[in-house]
């Protein structure tokens, strides 16, 4: 039976990572993050290095510790779940790595990988799960000589697709990928993410994309979330988002993507100052330190998501963009 696509699958409220630093200081490395993620939906999740997508992305399948805020996988609460629910929720919530090369083990098989999964969760029976194997193995495209060689015998785009085969083996809802493509040629590129497409379509599946690169979330994703310095800062449908910005943070990123239409003048929003410590955080927006029309106003508080009109995009700014007029003439 087809899965009602309106039907959420994730929901992540106030969420909080929080590490301790020499000399006792603490770092916040994401700080009160609140999104949805719906059945058979791809979300984006981008910003800059240090943003916090990455360990939001690790946070949600369990990788890393929250130390403060609500995940919820299909209503149950992960955080509240006993040791055993939780181990068993997990199966259903999958993690793709960035480097396709130090995430596989050199000494294991690639057999022994992909089913590395199946046997911690028990779920391993000899001859069939041999076949399963080789099923997840020709659906990422990898032939079944593949079974008894090592890492190192294969290409990045190779080795990236028996990380995704990994990810599949438990047959998971919802899969995190984590620069999925940012290690590989251009062309492999578009291999690698034309592959996830199709699986997304053939096995029903959610992502969480989480990257740097606009374009491939532009290809991949429905919606997008906007990091910075472990906040959000915009969120809504990928096509406005990214081609009508709100958001200073958000514009200036979109400038630096070259268009793709080569008629369409981009002026480039160049961002002065560097990115601030997650140690010692900006008061207020913690964007003002960058942003040409920040106040005092942005200085001493802190702006909440807050809808765009009548529309499904949501934007933490005082003073969000006029798409029409901004985006083209502003600059820093």
């Amino acid at each position: 039976m087809k899965k009602d696509d309106a039907s959420e699958i994730l929901s992540v409220e106030n969420l909080s990572v929080t590490y301790r630093a020499p000399r006792g200081q603490t770092v916040s490395a994401v700080d009160g993050v609140s999104f949805s993620v719906r059945e058979r939906e791809a979300l984006g999740i981008i910003g800059e290095s240090g943003c916090g997508k990455t360990t939001t992305g690790k946070t949600i399948a369990q990788l890393e510790h929250a130390s403060g805020g609500r995940i919820s996988f299909r209503g149950e609460d992960l955080g509240a779940a006993k040791r055993s629910r939780r181990h068993q929720l997990r199966r259903n919530v999958q993690f793709v790595f960035q480097d396709p090369h130090s995430s596989l083990n050199p000494r294991m098989t690639v057999q022994e990988i992909v089913a590395e999964p199946l046997r911690a969760f028990g779920m391993w029976h000899g001859t069939q799960s041999r076949k399963d194997v080789e099923r997840i193995l020709d659906g990422v495209g990898l032939p079944q000589s593949a079974l008894n060689r090592y890492p190192h015998e294969f290409s990045g785009g190779q080795r990236q697709r028996i990380g995704i085969a990994r990810g599949l083996a438990l047959d998971p809802d919802l899969l995190i990928l984590d620069e999925p493509v940012s290690a590989l040629d251009v062309s492999i590129q578009a291999q690698v993410l034309n592959l996830l497409m199709d699986l997304r379509h053939d096995r029903d599946l959610s992502y969480i994309m989480i990257s740097h690169d606009l374009d491939v979330v532009r290809h991949v994703a429905d919606r997008v979330l906007v990091m910075y310095l472990g906040t959000v800062v915009e969120q809504g449908p990928v096509s406005s988002v990214l081609s009508n910005p709100a958001h200073p943070y958000t514009a200036a990123l979109a400038s630096a993507t070259p268009s793709s239409d080569p008629t369409q003048r981009r002026e480039r929003i160049v961002l002065t100052g560097d990115v601030p410590s997650p140690i010692n955080p900006p008061s207020g927006c913690r964007f003002r330190t960058r942003c040409w029309r920040a106040d005092e106003k942005c200085a001493q508080e802190r702006p909440e998501l807050t809808r765009i009109g009548q529309t499904d995009r949501t934007v933490a700014c005082f003073y969000p963009l006029d798409v029409a007029i901004d985006f083209r003439r502003s600059g820093a």
